[in-house]
């Protein structure tokens, strides 16, 4: 692995060929060190697995990592070193993880095939207090607006790649393999997916934070 500076790692992960790919592959390396170190030491819940099953959780989890960290790179501040804060990504990634069931067997064509482009979190829930009739017609505009915009905004190949990770949350490596492509063009399909739709709901007027309190709150 090559040894960077804060800058040299911002440089090179935003930068486009050999140099991207080395990059975001040392990254991924050191990720999973630091995810295998919380599951194997952090971890008690998960004493009862061997050594290899950890480390393929961890190369796992490293992998979504690394796509979060390129995703939020413009976050950094430099207040301590790129790695310490990958790392810091990497965890709450990890965590994230185990709280949920990841998706083994699928087929991209029935995911994208029933039209139901949201998380679960984006819908009622049962036994919840319904909203007002003024924020049920506010939420039913977005999810419009959503629906829209990954059907006009995205690549037919972007739609499928961003709905399996984003939504179903299966694996970077089950997701290329179905795409016939590699982990690190995935990578950057992904990337390209979510910052064109940032940008299209940003020239329409809709913050993700406002988005997310529109369903969360």
């Amino acid at each position: 692995m090559t040894d960077r500076s804060n800058d040299e790692w911002l440089a090179d992960l935003r930068a486009d060929g050999d140099m991207q790919a080395e990059a975001i592959n040392d990254l991924k390396h050191r990720l999973d060190r630091g995810i295998y170190y919380y599951l194997s030491r952090e971890r008690s819940d998960l004493s009862g697995l061997s050594e290899t099953e950890l480390q393929h959780m961890a190369d796992d989890m490293a992998q979504d990592s690394v796509l979060r960290v390129l995703e939020n790179l413009d976050s950094f501040r430099g207040d301590s070193q790129f790695t310490t804060w990958a790392i810091r990504i990497a965890v709450r990634v990890a965590i994230s993880d185990l709280r949920r069931a990841r998706y083994r067997d699928f087929s991209l064509d029935d995911l994208t095939a029933d039209g139901d482009f949201l998380p679960a979190s984006a819908n009622p829930v049962a036994g919840t207090k319904p909203p007002s009739p003024e924020r049920a017609a506010e939420q039913a505009d977005v999810l419009d607006k959503i629906r829209e915009a990954l059907a006009d905004v995205l690549t037919e190949r972007q739609f499928q790649a961003l709905y399996a990770v984003g939504v179903k949350g299966v694996s970077i490596d089950a997701v290329a393999v179905e795409l016939g492509t590699n982990r690190n063009a995935l990578y950057k399909l992904l990337h390209d997916a979510r910052r064109k739709l940032r940008q299209h709901f940003e020239d329409e007027g809709l913050s993700m934070n406002y988005m997310l309190r529109l369903f969360q709150e």
